[in-house]
């Protein structure tokens, strides 16, 4: 019964955050997405009404976002061709470097200001520090996927943790549009269709009848299976890899180190294996030269669709009470990575991009803040046409930046090695990596000029 009323407030509250995105006009110029709203308005229910509501619903909430986002990276390159390594950072070094610069600084910053300045003067927890790249960068869905790592080691961090990630993605549309309007206005760019230039349709965030977009194609019969159903068990099956993947490496560091009071692997989440088996479960499917069978369209509505469920659930849960207790923390911690997104955009992206920087920039400075949907999101007001290099070079640098950042292996060792090792040491890898990145960014930059 409680999966039955889980199911049910979660889809209440998005049906009601997309009428109330469409009753108010003000939501609709800040393109905060419906899963955002309906979380709010879903904690403001639970703040206020909670006692009236069934005992397991929350609990039961809390442990969604964990779930879905090994849906969400199982899928993430499932019905994608990838190309070589070579060629891709050939075509996207400028766009990785912009993507990496911004989420090794976001650790240097945050594990910097936690270690350094925070916890001296309030006796916050150190992996304070790891939560501005994991909910900037990574998200909801990388906090929800963390819950395991926050629940053994420090349980304050997941209502945190979605804080700073609700934040972000307000943050990265707010100041998003801001920069684009003050491209605009500097002869930067213009290819934008402002929000009056849209129709109404569009303002609503409704496609016309005669343009709606296809939501992916069908890759078998349906007297067979019907092919939702196979993409799901797809999914399936790369969830299951990363599972066996994990207690694999459980495994392995039990046996290969016994005396060793320090495991890496015991809080390590899954989704990050997950992302790795449906890299293999697509690799195979290339091998036998059935890849036909996996529509991206299909994965890519699958992964949309639990990304709003996860959002929604996440944003509903949050505990305002730790919130409370951290409110200063929270703010430095913010306000340090807006600026830190901030400089690399107006400073750095001119140098570092040869053609279109503003469109190459601002889609990072959406995913370095709200996720990469927010970074999408961006790239499609200065772009709608996809008339430079950016959509290309973006969707390229994913392919090596999504499996290390933002959710990837790294955010994932960050937080473990943090509660194992210390802070310090995590800093001084982020130092040296932000370094390394530096370096690469400094030498394009001045053949740029040559």
């Amino acid at each position: 019964m409680t999966a039955i009323i889980v199911f049910c407030f979660l889809s209440l509250l998005l049906v009601l955050g997309k009428l109330t995105r469409l009753g108010i006009p003000f939501l609709q110029r800040l393109y905060l997405p419906s899963s955002v709203i309906g979380g709010l308005l879903g904690l403001v229910i639970i703040s206020f009404f909670g006692k009236h509501l069934p005992a397991d619903l929350v609990p039961a909430m809390k442990k969604l976002p964990g779930f879905l986002i090994n849906v969400i990276f199982a899928a993430l390159f499932l019905g994608t061709i990838t190309p070589k390594l070579k060629q891709i950072f050939k075509m996207a070094l400028p766009q990785l470097c912009m993507g990496q610069l911004l989420a090794w600084g976001q650790y240097v910053i945050g594990l910097g200001l936690a270690g350094f300045l925070l916890f001296p003067l309030f006796g916050i927890n150190p992996a304070f520090g790891n939560l501005l790249e994991i909910g900037f960068e990574g998200g909801h869905g990388t906090v929800g996927g963390m819950t395991e790592t926050f629940n053994q080691f420090w349980a304050d961090g997941l209502a945190l943790g979605y804080t700073v990630a609700t934040g972000g993605m307000i943050f990265g549309i707010l100041l998003g549009m801001a920069l684009i309007n003050w491209a605009l206005n500097k002869g930067i760019i213009s290819s934008v269709r402002t929000f009056k230039e849209r129709d109404r349709a569009e303002k609503l965030g409704i496609y016309n009848a005669d343009v709606r977009p296809s939501a992916g194609k069908q890759t078998v019969f349906s007297d067979s299976i019907d092919s939702l159903a196979w993409h799901i068990a797809i999914i399936g099956l790369s969830i299951l890899l990363g599972y066996g993947m994990l207690k694999l490496l459980q495994f392995a560091e039990v046996k290969l180190l016994p005396d060793c009071q320090t495991r890496l692997f015991t809080g390590f989440p899954l989704f990050p294996l997950c992302m790795i088996g449906g890299v293999l479960i697509q690799q195979l499917f290339q091998k036998v030269k059935v890849e036909y069978l996996i529509d991206h369209g299909q994965m890519q509505r699958l992964s949309g669709a639990a990304l709003d469920f996860l959002v929604v659930s996440a944003v509903a849960t949050i505990q305002l009470s730790v919130v409370a207790e951290n409110w200063i923390s929270l703010v430095i911690l913010m306000a340090a990575g807006v600026l830190w997104s901030l400089v690399l955009v107006l400073y750095v992206a001119p140098k570092l991009f040869k053609q279109a920087w503003f469109e190459c920039a601002i889609a990072e400075f959406g995913q370095g803040l709200g996720v990469t949907a927010t970074g999408l999101m961006l790239l499609r007001t200065v772009d709608p046409e996809n008339k430079t290099v950016a959509a290309a070079s973006f969707g390229y640098k994913q392919l090596i930046h999504e499996p290390i950042m933002g959710g990837g292996l790294w955010t994932a060792f960050a937080l473990t090695l943090v509660f194992t090792i210390g802070w310090l040491p995590v800093w001084g890898i982020s130092v040296f990596m932000l370094l390394v990145w530096g370096v690469v960014t400094l030498i394009i930059c001045r053949r740029n000029r040559a």
